[in-house]
């Protein structure tokens, strides 16, 4: 178990995606950043979300399509 962490550079607080390790994470992630990336946007994988303050407060999101659909809104903040 992990979450995949979106978390525009300039913003407090960050999404969250409580999901699995392996080649579908990956995947995400790497599509995810060629979207997004280079637009001021930190994606990260981490273990719990206690452990990493620094990106509080979080908004957990439910699915993959919703979390998708708000990073990509990351980018306009």
């Amino acid at each position: 178990m992990c979450y995949l962490i979106a978390k525009a550079r300039n913003s407090h607080g960050c999404l969250a995606l409580k999901t699995e390790h392996g080649e579908k994470l990956a995947e995400l992630k790497s599509k995810l950043n060629k979207a997004v990336g280079y637009q001021g946007i930190q994606l990260i994988t981490i273990s719990r979300p206690a452990a990493y303050g620094e990106y509080a407060p979080y908004e957990f999101i439910d699915t993959e399509e919703e979390f998708k659909q708000k990073v990509y809104l990351l980018r306009s903040i």
